[in-house]
């Protein structure tokens, strides 16, 4: 309020207070504003025990699982893998070559326990090789479809919340993980995600048991 005999404050100083007061929360604003997911693992990745990350996936009325394993507890490619993997609240698409690897199975599976919609897709011949984790994820409910034909299915891609992808040259084994050079994308896009959810989609339907062909003995 002006009290008379007072000297007045210009006007353009208190717009230029209020321009400076505004450029200051608007570039606070977007210093905390979350930066889309850019990252790149290379593997192999050391042996490390990730059971107190797993542990901690499965909530906080799981009982706790100790683990006596030598292996040192230290962030790695792997244990980065299994965090934008687990960090699904929504959806998981997979669509996988060969999966074997009980980690990350076994992540797949609690986000399936947590009410995560989880779809699989694979390839026929290598889902039945011992050690894969495709018949622990069907016994747990999980949907998972193969293909019925000629050629490999050979993707590996990954999309969590139909808002992240994951894809690169790993097959999701152990001996990939931990023996081979390979390398995995993470990345938070919506253009490529969308092309990424759109290949998904169309293998999915293409992969439909309704779709399979029965061969009978002398056709």
């Amino acid at each position: 309020m002006w009290v008379p005999g007072a000297p007045r404050r210009p006007v353009f100083a208190v717009a230029m207070a209020a321009a400076a007061a505004g450029l200051a929360l608007a570039m606070a604003a977007r210093r905390w504003r979350r930066r889309p997911v850019r990252e790149v693992l290379f593997f192999p990745s050391p042996p490390s025990c990730t059971e107190a990350l797993l542990a901690e996936a499965a909530g906080p009325g799981a009982p706790a699982r100790p683990c006596p394993c030598p292996l040192p507890r230290t962030d790695c490619s792997l244990s980065r893998l299994l965090r934008r993997l687990l960090s699904a609240r929504r959806s998981l698409e997979l669509c996988l070559f060969a999966f074997s690897c009980p980690q990350l199975g076994r992540a797949v599976r609690l986000l399936h326990r947590r009410g995560v919609r989880v779809r699989v897709v694979t390839d026929a011949q290598y889902m039945g090789l011992r050690g894969s984790q495709i018949g622990l994820l069907r016994h747990d409910g999980i949907q998972v479809r193969h293909d019925q034909g000629h050629g490999y299915m050979h993707h590996k891609f990954a999309i969590v919340d139909r808002r992240m992808l994951i894809t690169g040259s790993l097959n999701w084994t152990t001996q990939a993980i931990q023996t081979n050079r390979e390398n995995v994308l993470v990345v938070e896009d919506a253009e490529y995600v969308k092309l990424y959810l759109d290949e998904f989609e169309r293998i999915w339907e293409q992969y439909n048991p309704t779709n399979y062909r029965v061969l009978v003995q002398g056709q």
